[in-house]
């Protein structure tokens, strides 16, 4: 009834023509969708979904490279081990709404005598040429906003590849090492493979929370039309009662995970029923 009770009655409200708090007078189809993509102010929606594509893209690469280089750091071993797992998954622990007030002060797009946070690190290094505009930028703001969820989600990334090399079985690495296999060629052939499932996983988990990514980007830069995504859109679309516009931007919103999730489902389960 929580779930997808509220989904049919979400489906219901963006064929309506509920455009405000009177109610529904009818159905009109399709129409509300058609809109969105051809009538919207400023394309506003295919805005949002080219800023969510590229955030998702720098999230999802960062993410699943620093996660990837941790583990493989800690994997080789080092001292003080613990430790370091604790520093790399403690941003896990932090709200999004926190780290975002955090990383608002620390992106702050002032620069020369008035910067602050990282550009005033860079200005006191002498790299003002390195001082960026960060997600006031038109053009690479939203690359930009990926940076705090990329400091957040790695060390999670992190965690799922550290297990992945701590279950890969010891006859292999023994085997390839009897056969004379290079380091590079174990880790090539024989370790990064068994890794597929890990970072398939983490690909999915990562791909559909950025996707709904809100509270983060809130924090940071707030609803501005140069960092908006279709969840924002939502919200925004929301305080103004359109709710069969909010109501298809969210359905349109729910399809893109299940792009994503469904296919990823029924793989797994293909390969629990072939185990």
């Amino acid at each position: 009834m929580f779930v997808y009770g509220l989904i049919a009655w979400t489906t219901k409200v963006s064929v309506s023509d509920e455009h405000n708090a009177l109610g529904s007078k009818g159905f009109v189809g399709l129409e509300n969708y058609t809109k969105l993509f051809t009538e919207d102010i400023n394309d506003r929606f295919t805005h949002s979904l080219k800023n969510l594509a590229l955030f998702t893209i720098v999230f999802l690469v960062g993410a699943m490279f620093f996660g990837l280089l941790w583990a493989f750091i800690l994997e080789r071993g080092v001292k003080a081990e613990g430790f370091f797992r604790t520093v790399y998954l403690f941003p896990m622990a932090v709200s999004f709404v926190a780290s975002g007030v955090v990383w608002r002060w620390l992106m702050n797009p002032n620069k020369g005598e008035n910067a602050g946070g990282l550009n005033a690190v860079l200005g006191g290094l002498g790299l003002d040429f390195a001082q960026s505009t960060w997600w006031t930028n038109p053009n690479w703001g939203m690359a930009s906003m990926a940076i705090p969820a990329i400091w957040q989600l790695a060390g999670y990334v992190m965690a799922l590849f550290l297990a992945g090399f701590r279950g890969i079985p010891a006859e292999l690495r023994e085997a390839a090492a009897m056969d004379g296999a290079s380091t590079y060629r174990l880790y090539r052939n024989v370790i990064f493979p068994q890794l597929t499932p890990v970072a398939l996983s983490a690909l999915i988990i990562l791909g559909h929370m950025s996707m709904k990514m809100f509270d983060l980007i809130m924090s940071v830069s707030g609803p501005q039309w140069l960092t908006e995504v279709p969840a924002i859109y939502v919200w925004q679309t929301l305080l103004t009662s359109d709710y069969a516009k909010a109501a298809a931007i969210s359905i349109i919103l729910l399809l893109l995970v299940a792009v994503v999730i469904v296919p990823y489902l029924i793989y797994t389960n293909r390969q629990e029923k072939n185990a």
